[in-house]
Order: structure tokens, then sequence, then C-alpha cells
């Protein structure tokens, strides 16, 4: 799973950026992703892993994301 949300993020942001991703990494401030990216991300989370967001969720970090859709994803 987390290969594949590399895939995703990567997507919003420049290739260096996801080369020096860890799970530890903060999304904003580690790896410049913006308002914009997460938006985005959000949608690409909902298709690719069959999630869906009922309020805010805060992402801070990659391990945010992968413990949202451990604990949520339809398709693994």
């Amino acid at each position: 799973m987390y290969d594949r949300l590399l895939q995703l993020i990567k997507q919003y942001l420049p290739e260096d950026k996801i080369a020096t991703a860890t799970p530890s990494s903060r999304l904003l401030a580690d790896l410049g992703m913006d308002s914009i990216g997460m938006l985005m991300l959000s949608m690409a989370l909902e298709e690719e892993f069959g999630v869906s967001f009922n309020g805010p969720v805060h992402f801070e970090t990659v391990q945010d994301v992968l413990d949202f859709l451990d604990k949520n994803a339809t398709k693994r």
C-alpha cells in the first residue's frame, strides 16, 4: 500500500521530493505539497483505495495517510 500511495503523491510533487519521502515525512513542510495537491490527493485516494471522507481529515505525515487507509480502504 505504501508504494501505491507514493505513486499517487508523486503526481503532485517534484521528483526530488518524492525520492526522499519516508512514512514520517510531513506532506506540507517536508514534501512541499500545497492545498490543491492535498485536495487532488484526497480525490485520488477515494478512487484508488475506495475510501470516502465524511468529514475533515487532517493528514500531517505520509504515515497518517497510511493509517487512514489501513482502517478505511475497501480496495487493497
